[in-house]
């Protein structure tokens, strides 16, 4: 009977999953980034991230309140979107500007649509976005981890020091590819990116972190392998391409991989079940947009990183590829 038909926004989880459960573990497998970065940039990681999710639970709350509708933070989407774009900042980011990141994040991003399952673009990378277009220098301002030096003085992205000390190794890349020096130094960080003692955004600096996280979400099989598969296996090869056609002026693959946003956006936020598409067909599709539109930025655009503009950009074009690639109606498809 018709009457028995639920018609809802998404998320549209295909299993016995609601997305409360989905969120806590997504929060779950986000521990072990998280437990790395209170390891090597210490009270300023808790702050950060505290911060961040208050400030978007509030701000949901408040939104609710406005728009006189039922509370929805106990799905708690708030706080995993508090706790990405947290981990997407440097760790000496002002806390001012933290609160009206998140602030943006929720009431732009998500609750101007109308809320969880509403929204287009993933609210993390428009809160991102947002403090990136508005406070560009503190934005690539980065923090020497602790484990190198406890005094963690602030490095700016123009700096020049010793390798295992400077900004990022992206930052870097981006030297390397005029100057032989430069690519030398970034090859060098390899080890560094993958455990996490580098300079960089909180929790986009340990690989092996956000490696354990994901692998943890596709054994739960709250998340496809379809997206960070395709996302990983397309950087990899544009990467190489690059590294084989000039090994002095770009870096390695895997020093790509292991640097930058590249697995928290393949694993945490281009699988996003709200903003990504719902056909296998077109996850493939997006996996490579991103993974693709990355690199392209890495290696050919002078930003030295575009997880968060791939991510974007994808998000745009998700209804047109749901379109392109349709699921079959429930029942089976007409006439068949």
């Amino acid at each position: 009977m018709l009457r028995d038909i639920t018609v809802s926004s998404g998320p549209h989880i295909s299993k016995g999953l609601s997305t409360r459960s989905v969120m806590i573990d997504v929060i779950i497998g986000l521990v072990p980034a998280m437990v790395a970065a209170g390891y090597y940039f210490r009270i300023h990681a808790i702050i950060l991230v505290v911060t961040c999710i208050v400030s978007s639970v509030v701000t949901e709350w408040i939104c609710n309140l406005i728009r006189k509708k039922p509370n929805s933070l106990d799905d708690f989407s708030a706080v995993v979107t508090g706790i990405i774009l947290a981990f997407s900042l440097p760790p000496g980011f002002p806390i001012w500007a933290a609160v009206i990141g998140s602030m943006f994040a929720i009431a732009v991003g998500k609750m101007v649509f109308g809320g969880l399952g509403a929204n287009i673009f993933n609210p993390a990378m428009v809160g991102r976005a947002f403090l990136t277009a508005s406070f560009g220098m503190m934005m690539t301002t980065w923090t020497v981890p602790a484990t190198i030096d406890s005094t963690m003085p602030k490095i700016s992205a123009e700096n020049t020091m010793d390798a295992r000390t400077q900004a990022t190794p992206l930052a870097l890349s981006k030297e390397a590819q005029k100057t032989k020096a430069g690519a030398l130094q970034v090859k060098q960080q390899i080890e560094a990116a993958f455990i996490g003692e580098v300079g960089g955004c909180l929790g986009e600096t340990s690989a092996l972190a956000l490696l354990i996280g994901g692998i943890y979400l596709l054994i739960r099989r709250t998340i496809s392998f379809h997206i960070p598969l395709v996302v990983i296996v397309s950087a990899f090869v544009f990467s190489t391409i690059a590294y084989l056609i000039n090994s002095q002026a770009y870096i390695s693959p895997l020093t790509h991989l292991c640097s930058g946003g590249l697995l928290i956006g393949a694993f945490f936020i281009a699988t996003d079940p709200v903003t990504a598409p719902l056909t296998r067909r077109g996850m493939w599709l997006f996996g490579f947009g991103v993974g693709t539109i990355t690199m392209l930025i890495r290696i050919v655009g002078e930003y030295p990183e575009g997880v968060m503009y791939s991510v974007l950009l994808m998000n745009a074009v998700t209804p047109l590829i749901d379109r392109l690639f349709k699921r079959i109606p429930a029942g089976g498809r007409p006439g068949a």
